[in-house]
């Protein structure tokens, strides 16, 4: 867990395919973006925007991917990538799911505690305690 957010929670992936990588889990869970409320869409929306901000201050990200599927897990879920411009150039263009994830490491205290520190620091100094 890195941080809980008005919407719900964000949370380190499991695999870290790029180092940062990040999901927002809403708290209570909602099968599906259209399932909330439009506030609730709008705030959900908003911290996986500023969960986008906060891994691009910590990792010196170029830029952010997110993505909200749903198919398999039919559970809302953000998925958030941090991409940065020194990635090999074969993964460079590439989306998330076309890449090996089983080559990449699992998420550690040891290895991605220090960026999960960052991006916590990062979201608690902007939005509200809860």
């Amino acid at each position: 867990m890195v941080s809980k957010m008005s919407s719900g929670w964000v949370v380190m992936g499991e695999r870290q395919v790029f180092a940062g990588y990040c999901l927002l889990l809403p708290d209570p869970v909602v099968p599906h973006l259209n399932a909330l409320s439009v506030a609730g869409r709008g705030q959900f929306l908003s911290d996986m925007a500023m969960a986008g901000d906060a891994l691009m201050a910590a990792t010196a990200a170029l830029r952010i991917n997110y993505a909200i599927y749903g198919n398999l897990d039919p559970a809302l879920h953000a998925h958030i990538f941090p991409r940065r411009a020194d990635e090999p150039p074969a993964t460079r263009t590439a989306q998330p799911w076309a890449l090996d994830w089983s080559l990449a490491p699992e998420y550690s205290d040891a290895a991605y505690g220090d960026l999960k520190r960052r991006v916590a620091a990062y979201l608690s100094s902007a939005t509200p305690n809860f």
